[in-house]
Order: C-alpha cells, then sequence, then structure tokens
C-alpha cells in the first residue's frame, strides 16, 4: 500500500511520513511524484509517495515456516475460502496449466494456498515473478470479498527455501565484510528481502546495513561497525 506526503523538500516530506506512519525509515520506500522549486511568489515544495509494506510483507508476520507443514493439507472453513480456492484453480487453469490447489496452513485470516503442479517451475517464474503474480491477483480477488484476508502462494516450498538462501547469502556476505572491512552492496530487492536481511544481521556482530537507492526495489549495504568504504 502507499500514502503521499507532501513537505518543503524531500527530506522534510519523509519526516513526515516518519512521525505520521510511527515507522523507522528502513520500514518504507520513497518515490517522489511531483516536485516545484520555490519561486519569487511561489514556495518550493515536493510529493512522496510512501509504499508501506502490508502486514504480509513484513519479516515477524510473513516468516511462517514455523507454521507450514510440507505436504499439508487443510479442508476450506468457510465459503469465501472455497471461493479463493477455486478462482486460483480457474486462474492456473485459464493460464493454461494442470494443477491442484489446496490450503497448506491458515493463521486468523491470513491462508497460505499451495500450487501442485507438474509446471511448478514455470509457475513459480524467475525469482519467483509468476508466483508474485498469482499472489497479487489472489489478494485483489480475495479483498473484494474480506478486505481482512491476507493470501500467500506458494509451490514446492519456494517462499520458505527463498528466504533461508537470502539468509544464508546474507550471512556470507557479513563475513566477508567483518573479514575484509569492506562493504559490500547486495542486489536489488523487494522490501520484505530487504527486511529479512536486516533483521538477520542485527545482532552480527562487526557489521551494519542500511538500504540504498530509490523506489520498491532497493538494494542492502553491508558495512564494517564504525567504518564505510
Amino acid at each position: 500500500m502507499y500514502r503521499e506526503f507532501e513537505g518543503r523538500n524531500e527530506e522534510d516530506a519523509i519526516e513526515k511520513a516518519i512521525n505520521e506512519l510511527g515507522l523507522d525509515r528502513e520500514d518504507f520506500d520513497v518515490e517522489v511524484i511531483s516536485s516545484q522549486k520555490k519561486t519569487l511568489f511561489k514556495k518550493g515544495s515536493v510529493t512522496i509517495r510512501v509504499h508501506v509494506p502490508d502486514e504480509d510483507e513484513m519479516p515477524e508476520e510473513a516468516n511462517e515456516s514455523e507454521y507450514r507443514v510440507p505436504g499439508q493439507v487443510l479442508e476450506p472453513e468457510s465459503e469465501n475460502e472455497e471461493k479463493i480456492q477455486r478462482f486460483i484453480q480457474t486462474l492456473i487453469e485459464k493460464m493454461g496449466y494442470n494443477a491442484e490447489v489446496t490450503i497448506n496452513f491458515r493463521r486468523d485470516y491470513k491462508i497460505c494456498f499451495n500450487i501442485e503442479s507438474d509446471d511448478s517451475s514455470i509457475l513459480i517464474g524467475r525469482k519467483g515473478k509468476n508466483l508474485d503474480a498469482i499472489q497479487l491477483i489472489a489478494n485483489v480477488y480475495a479483498g473484494n470479498l474480506d478486505k481482512d484476508y491476507k493470501i500467500i502462494i506458494d509451490s514446492e516450498n519456494y517462499r520458505m527455501r527463498h528466504e533461508e538462501l537470502i539468509v544464508r547469502n546474507a550471512f556470507k556476505a557479513a563475513e566477508y565484510v567483518r573479514r575484509t572491512h569492506r562493504s559490500k552492496l547486495l542486489s536489488p530487492m523487494n522490501p520484505f528481502e530487504r527486511r529479512l536481511i536486516h533483521t538477520a544481521l542485527n545482532d552480527f556482530d562487526g557489521v551494519e546495513t542500511k538500504s540504498e537507492g530509490e523506489g520498491l526495489y532497493k538494494q542492502v549495504r553491508i558495512l564494517p561497525t564504525g567504518k564505510t568504504k
């Protein structure tokens, strides 16, 4: 989701967003959508769009590994769950693939639907892009049924394996930074992936992390504590 804020300059608008949203600067991404220069008769201003991760994008909420049981199949508990399951199934069939959609876990209104298919690698896509697209569409549909629904789409435990890979690579990079005292800039990532790294390395001695760049896909830089490069 996003909110818009206006300030005298970008820093002022960001400060307003921090105060109103009650978040740390690392918790959201900023996109400058308009900028007016100061003139003799008009004050300058900057309008920013603040991208705030949804609840299911936050690490402490999104990492549902402890709730997932490989191969677990739960029955729909309501008519809405049946509708969502049927919608995802139909969506995949319209894409031209055969698949079985089941419920793997639920936590309140957060539900994970698992896709089993011979074409799972295609449905997952490069870096999970296709899976993300299906998840986005499913959330739009579910939101029309009840705005509290948070839908997670997974296949072959991709989400869990992807999270583990991100954290594992982050620790390797942190070891390099601590050993060489040289900073390391990681590949662009979405807010959820960056928060995974910030959280994983929060207690890692000898390094600190910060996000760099603009828009949703920023990069995490790992730096030696007290030093920058």
